[in-house]
């Protein structure tokens, strides 16, 4: 149906948004490593880390320029930045939107019971599966999203193997990510 087309494009735009935004945290991470700096804390976007950042970017004053980045090095983590807080700001955009059109769900809160599942796993659950009673069972269901191991038998040989992968591959990496 055409709203669940809509969200999914949505829910597909906003995972496409997170993985550019995880690219360009990396560059700067890539960008501080080649300089041979070292990140002392565990978020390198937290206040704490934010701070360190705005120490390294800082024009340096005087002969002595400390433990600062080159002006070369410094432009590119600040060009970075630019790029992160604006995709920051798409992805808030797009959860917005996404929780709007599943307000009335009755299914998105339900999910969110599930431990590992919050608002981000369920709109995809949603917007990828649609209508979950068009599968017969949960079997079917698993299968459709390539979460079922290959089984291939002759005769009185089996072969096991790992999960297909056919299917939805946002769903099998919300699923995989929610249970880890």
């Amino acid at each position: 149906p055409p709203a669940t087309r809509e969200l999914r494009g949505w829910v597909r735009h906003r995972a496409k948004l997170a993985r550019w935004r995880s690219a360009v945290k990396n560059s700067i991470h890539a960008v501080l490593a080649k300089r041979g700096v070292s990140v002392p804390m565990s978020d390198l976007f937290g206040a704490e880390g934010t701070a360190l950042l705005d120490a390294l970017c800082r024009p340096a004053r005087g002969p002595a320029g400390g433990s600062r980045l080159e002006p070369e090095y410094a432009a590119r983590v600040g060009s970075l930045r630019g790029l992160l807080a604006t995709l920051e700001g798409e992805i808030a955009e797009f959860d917005r939107r996404i929780a709007a059109a599943l307000a009335g769900h009755p299914g998105y809160r339900t999910l969110q019971q599930i431990s590992g599942i919050g608002p981000v796993f369920a709109a995809v659950f949603i917007a990828e599966i649609g209508d979950v009673s068009r599968f017969a069972t949960a079997d079917k269901l698993t299968c459709w999203a390539g979460l079922t191991p290959r089984h291939r038998e002759s005769d009185t040989t089996v072969h096991r193997g790992r999960v297909t992968k056919q299917g939805s591959k946002l769903v099998r990496w919300a699923a995989v990510e929610a249970v880890q």
